[in-house]
């Protein structure tokens, strides 16, 4: 970048954005620090060809397929040395507030959304958390709309499946992009 208004563009981009890119990057990670992490290096990524973003049709739909790529990269150089358990690694007991109620099911959520492959954890969360179109996450992802649907079908099935997902009794949240439907 050169000019002090290209970084300060940049630099309010990123504020506008920030805590939107973190939330996607931690449904996709299942981790808050993996999430910050990765939403840096979009934004790294973002930064170094920033006048190629800007001009774009979508600076969102390009910060996204970045975020998602990026992501894509992580599991290509290491796999993760976590092994996801069905046990809490600390006991927890009932909780007796509805907000604390919510933290576990999310967790549930979160859970289930982490032991989904990461093609399709990625059309999930782009399709029914960002609420993307079928054609928005094809494009986010460099595929087909036909594989969206069959990855978003897949998907759906794996967390339909899910057992602790079943034994909810109330959606994770009260936001319908959750809701787990065809």
């Amino acid at each position: 970048m050169g000019s002090y208004d290209e970084e300060a563009e940049f630099s309010g981009f990123v504020q506008g954005r920030w805590n939107g890119l973190v939330r996607t990057a931690y449904l996709l990670t299942g981790n808050q620090h993996d999430a910050e992490d990765l939403a840096q290096t979009a934004l790294a990524k973002v930064y170094a060809s920033w006048r190629r973003v800007r001009g774009s049709d979508s600076p969102d739909a390009y910060v996204r397929r970045i975020l998602v790529n990026s992501n894509f990269d992580r599991f290509r150089k290491r796999r993760l040395a976590e092994h996801p358990t069905d046990e809490p690694l600390e006991p927890g007991g009932p909780h007796p507030t509805d907000a604390s109620a919510q933290v576990d099911q999310r967790q549930v959520l979160f859970a289930a959304l982490a032991a989904l492959p990461a093609r399709q954890r990625a059309v999930v969360v782009l399709r029914y958390w960002e609420d993307l179109s079928e054609a928005q996450v094809a494009a986010a992802l460099g595929c087909s709309v036909g594989t969206v649907k069959s990855q978003a079908a897949k998907g759906l099935a794996k967390l339909r499946a899910d057992s602790g997902l079943t034994d909810l009794s109330t959606p994770a949240t009260t936001d319908s992009r959750w809701k787990v439907s065809a």
